[in-house]
This record gives structure tokens, C-alpha cells and sequence, in this order.
């Protein structure tokens, strides 16, 4: 990647722009894409993706940063709500069966805010932790409202936004306090979250799923807002 500082009104921002080779990691067509990080006077921080091919190719672009709100600590009394009244069920290799089911019911459930550790134990069977899908209400193409997160100790909340279809729920299944951080802190179990939006996990497999082919001609366009505040 390249990168550029840039700065505007009210705002400062990075750019990064890769050009990855026909057959890069077996991908086909020459992708050039441009990711656009800005971040706002007012706590928001914007991802802009854009994204060209010269032959058809499957693109599936996101952003796996993790969070903590209180700042230390796991975040399993984090309380989460998601704008989604569907999910997509995975079969034990966490790869989606292609079916969407509604998370009523379940432990996937977040359209009222419910705290991420109250039903964690439901779905550790499978995947440790959240690892999950979710369809998100609304047009895809339009930015909306996809998630809030919020800390009831420190009071921080984050709220999510985007044009994507989807957002993939992590809760840092694979920490264990070994990984120490800034300020010797070290990070626990489920010691972050991930609100990764994207299209459908598996969707070249999937032909129900909305499509992650860009073809020549077209151009790739997504954004994602985080947007911060103190309660």
C-alpha cells in the first residue's frame, strides 16, 4: 500500500491506494483499489472504499479493528444492538449454509440492546465466542444504521454505520491474556469486539447472496462511519 496524509475542512485523513496483480493470491484481474480513512472533528471516524478491475473478480473489503470501550478488561457487559433481524447459520467449519435465518430466539438477537456476555455461553460450542453474520435491514448501497455499542462503566459508545449489506460480529475469541499491550495491559478473552461490516461471508458460493463480483467497467463503492460519543 501507499499512503498520503490529506487534510480538510474540519477533518484529517489517510490514503491508501494498492495495486494488486492479476492472479495475486489467485485472484483474477488486475485490482486497484483506494481505501480513504478520515477522521472528524466531531469523533467520527469514515472508511471509504473504492475499487477498480480490468477482468471479473470476487472483492469483499472490510475492517477488522478491535474495541474496548472501558478500555481494559473484557467487554462482555459491552451492551450491543444490531439492525438486524436476520443472520446467517454456519455449518461447524463456520462457513454459512447459504440459508437466512431470523435471529429471534437465539442468542444472536441484539435488536434490543442486550449485553454481549448474556447469552455468550449458548454459542461457544461452535465458535468459542460471537463469530457471526448478520443481515442488516435496509437497502444496500445506502448508508445506515448498523450498530451501537456501549460501555455502561466508562460511558464511551460507539455507533456504525455503512452501505454494506452485512456486519460480522468477533468478540476476540482467540485472546488469553498472553498478548500484552500498551502500558502493560493485557488483553483477555473476549477482551475486544469487532463490528466488521462487509457483503455476506462465502458469496461467489452462495448465488442467493447478494454478488461480490466487480466486473470491468464498474466501480467498487462502500463506506463505514464509527462514530464515538461519551454518554
Amino acid at each position: 500500500w501507499t499512503a498520503a496524509p490529506f487534510e480538510e475542512a474540519n477533518a484529517a485523513g489517510l490514503k491508501l491506494r494498492l495495486v494488486s496483480p492479476a492472479g495475486d493470491e489467485g485472484y483474477p484481474g488486475a485490482l486497484t483499489v483506494t481505501v480513504t480513512y478520515l477522521l472528524t472533528e466531531d469523533n467520527a471516524l469514515k472508511i471509504h472504499y473504492q475499487a477498480t478491475t480490468d477482468a471479473p473478480t470476487v472483492l469483499n473489503l472490510t475492517n477488522h479493528s478491535y474495541f474496548n470501550l472501558g478500555g481494559a478488561g473484557d467487554i462482555l457487559d459491552h451492551v450491543l444492538t444490531i439492525a438486524a433481524d436476520a443472520y446467517t447459520p454456519a455449518d461447524p467449519s463456520n462457513i454459512p449454509t447459504g440459508d437466512i435465518a431470523p435471529v429471534a430466539g437465539t442468542p444472536l438477537d441484539f435488536r434490543n440492546p442486550t449485553a454481549i456476555g448474556a447469552r455468550i455461553e449458548a454459542v461457544r460450542p461452535l465458535t468459542r465466542g460471537y463469530d457471526h453474520n448478520f443481515v442488516l435491514r435496509g437497502d444496500s448501497g445506502k448508508l445506515a444504521f448498523a450498530a451501537r455499542a456501549a460501555d455502561p462503566k466508562s460511558g464511551r459508545t460507539l455507533e456504525v454505520w455503512t452501505t454494506e449489506p452485512g456486519v460480522q460480529l468477533y468478540t476476540a475469541n482467540g485472546l488469553n491474556g498472553k498478548l500484552v499491550g500498551p502500558g502493560g495491559i493485557a488483553y483477555p478473552l473476549h477482551g475486544g469486539f469487532c463490528l466488521e461490516t462487509q457483503h455476506l461471508p462465502d458469496s461467489p458460493n452462495k448465488p442467493n447472496f447478494p454478488t461480490t463480483v466487480l466486473r470491468p467497467g464498474q466501480t467498487f463503492r462502500s463506506t463505514t462511519s464509527l462514530r464515538f460519543a461519551k454518554q
